[in-house]
């Protein structure tokens, strides 16, 4: 193995845990707002968000941002991987694993932006009654 493929693979290695630092990071996050958020469900402390969503759904949606984003370092790790003398059997595989990544990102894309759409709906909903008020 020849320095160059030796670089490649070490890129595909960093690229592997920038992912996996991503979903580490992300789930704790994560953990932080859904622990926060129980408490202040408890504590009956304004339990939906700023903007009437249920403060579940903005923290799965933030989450899901951070997993999509780790799901494109995954695949380019995958990709770089592969291009160091690649066999059929593992071109395969790629194409497997973008197919599958690639579905994955987006129904999450997909759910995350209708989540949004309905936020922006809420919104728009509420500034009339907001605006009459005053």
């Amino acid at each position: 193995m020849d320095q160059f493929d030796q670089v490649i693979l070490w890129l595909a290695v960093g690229t592997e845990a920038a992912a996996a630092l991503v979903i580490g990071l992300a789930a704790v996050e994560a953990t932080g707002y859904a622990i926060y958020s129980f408490f202040r469900h408890v504590l009956k402390m304004h339990p939906l968000s700023s903007d009437g969503r249920d403060p579940r759904e903005v923290i799965r949606l933030k989450f899901g941002r951070w997993l999509a984003l780790s799901l494109e370092f995954a695949l380019a790790a995958d990709i770089l991987r592969t291009t160091v003398a690649p066999t059929w059997n593992e071109i395969g595989q790629l194409a497997a694993i973008i197919v599958l990544r690639t579905a994955l990102n987006f129904f999450l894309q997909r759910e995350i932006e209708q989540a949004e759409t309905k936020a922006a709906e809420r919104r728009a909903a509420r500034a009339p009654a907001s605006a009459n008020g005053t």
